[in-house]
């Protein structure tokens, strides 16, 4: 049942401090969406504060990647509920509170809880942050306020490893959470002072819509995030967590065409811009994070660069990304959105194929130039696809839009790196036996390099060293692998920009109005 609404927001544009709220927002943003790798590279030195073993170590992660996948979707009731600003407000504080006891952590599971509720503070916070820019924007400026949106959402994993790794060694892993506490602070007095409170707009709570959504979310992000370690299928834990996903998702589905005042109105995927954003931003996580979930152990393992040359190497990609967003944000209102993508789209996959040209002996630069050209790409496409998602769509539905859009990026990121690191480590071990079956004794090669090498075929020092080899050559053979995979996703998505449709001029009526009824 929907309650009469409080009095409606401003329209488009019409709000005062508009630079001091975007500054507030995007501290936010900026602040969640490094939240979500910059402590990974701190998890060795916190196992062995926390005296946890290598397994439980990753439910630090997994504990925030799941809360926040859960309460994405529930931006758009609270927002309605509470009001943007006051969730706004709860958001930033709870996640500035529990990073500071994460930071305190005395234990693994004081961590561990600390971290989930992180992750339910943080999860409204790059929707919210989104949704607010279109809204405090005239429509002819949305191409840029997205463009300021995109480059922290996509600037943030690509910085996190580089910033956590360095804080970790110069100061301890304590400040990766620590550092969010002055930041978290400035926006909440940013939002608390500039913002304007919109109205709240009472409507029904869809507790079964909710209850299977957040299953059908949380079982396959489990499933994601341990399959690896458990060896996918063959494990009991992992086929329950598939079948509890699929038919969560598969009820969700029925019960939301079906109920009277369903969790997630079914009018919002009426409209063909925005079911179709949401498709490309799946392929936008799965490159994006999946990319810089394979470069640092590649770099580490087969190149021997340290944590700070890794860093160095990787952070040309955020300057590629970054130089995109100032360019795209005005281009996008003088050129077609959907040619912006396809030059990006090109631009991605042109990087990938770089990529798998790639060999440890090589210099840094093929790495920096695919970053920067990568970089370049994802930016062309982010930004006019982020604007072109939301043109048409009624802006009643804009925060339960924004909400479902990370949704999405989130968990092509999942499978993303879930498809990569599970391809990485079958075709290592499918590498190492063909590799492995052609070093033997009567190969003059090879007895060249035993020669080389000063020992014996039977030599065991002699023999792990040509071990070893095989191993990395395995080991390259199968990134290269994962990155021409990736670069066909990139290629495939290409035909979807067939199901794009520009907006309608200004002046026209877009998509669904405004009042159209929930």
């Amino acid at each position: 049942m929907t309650a009469a609404a409080t009095p409606a927001a401003p329209r488009d544009g019409e709000v005062a401090n508009r630079g001091l709220i975007t500054l507030s927002i995007m501290l936010a943003t900026v602040m969640q969406v490094l939240d979500t790798t910059i402590a990974n590279v701190a998890l060795p030195s916190m196992r062995g504060s926390l005296g946890a073993s290598q397994d439980s170590i990753n439910w630090v992660l997994t504990s925030y990647i799941v809360a926040a996948a859960i309460m994405t979707p529930m931006t758009g009731w609270l927002s309605d509920r509470l009001g943007r600003k006051r969730l706004f407000l709860i958001s930033v504080g709870g996640f500035t509170l529990f990073s500071m006891l994460c930071g305190l952590s005395g234990s693994l599971a004081e961590m561990v809880v600390f971290r989930l509720m992180q992750g339910v503070f943080g999860a409204a916070l790059v929707p919210l942050s989104q949704s607010v820019l279109l809204d405090i924007n005239p429509k002819e400026k949305h191409g840029q306020a997205m463009a300021m949106w995109g480059a922290g959402i996509m600037v943030g994993p690509i910085l996190g490893p580089t910033l956590g790794g360095w804080l970790t060694d110069v100061l301890d892993w304590r400040w990766v959470f620590y550092i969010n506490v002055p930041v978290g602070l400035l926006a909440f007095l940013g939002i608390a002072g500039f913002m304007p409170a919109v109205g709240k707009r009472l409507r029904g709570f869809d507790f079964l819509g909710f209850a299977l959504l957040s299953l059908g979310v949380g079982a396959l992000q489990m499933m994601l995030d341990r399959g690896e370690q458990l060896d996918w299928f063959a494990s009991g834990e992992i086929v329950l967590e598939l079948a509890l996903a699929v038919s969560a998702f598969w009820m969700f589905t029925v019960h939301t065409l079906t109920a009277k005042d369903p969790f997630i109105h079914p009018g919002i995927f009426r409209d063909r811009n925005f079911v179709t954003g949401l498709v490309f931003i799946f392929v936008v996580g799965i490159i994006l994070l999946a990319t810089m979930a394979l470069l640092p152990p590649m770099l580490s393992r087969l190149f021997d660069y340290s944590s700070t040359t890794t860093g160095l190497v990787l952070a040309p990609r955020g300057v590629g990304t970054m130089i995109s967003m100032l360019l795209v944000g005005r281009l996008v209102q003088k050129i077609d959105a959907r040619l912006l993508i396809l030059v990006g789209l090109g631009l991605t996959a042109w990087s990938l194929h770089m990529m798998t040209q790639f060999s440890p002996q090589m210099d840094a630069w093929p790495l920096v130039e695919s970053g920067v050209i990568q970089g370049l790409g994802l930016g062309l496409v982010f930004v006019p696809l982020s604007t072109m998602t939301f043109a048409t769509l009624a802006p009643r539905y804009r925060t339960d839009g924004t909400a479902l859009f990370s949704l999405m990026r989130n968990i092509g990121s999942s499978i993303g790196i879930s498809i990569v690191t599970s391809l990485l480590t079958r075709n290592i071990q499918i590498n190492h036996a063909v590799l492995g079956g052609h070093v033997t004794a009567t190969d003059p090669a090879v007895r060249g390099l035993i020669e080389g090498l000063g020992g014996s075929i039977t030599d065991p020092a002699t023999l792990s060293v040509l071990d070893g080899m095989v191993s990395a050559q395995a080991a390259m053979i199968a990134y290269l692998d994962d990155f021409k995979l990736m670069m066909f996703v990139t290629l495939a998505a290409v035909p979807l920009l067939l199901l794009l449709k520009a907006p309608a001029k200004k002046g026209a009526a877009p998509g669904v109005p405004a009042d159209a009824p929930h």
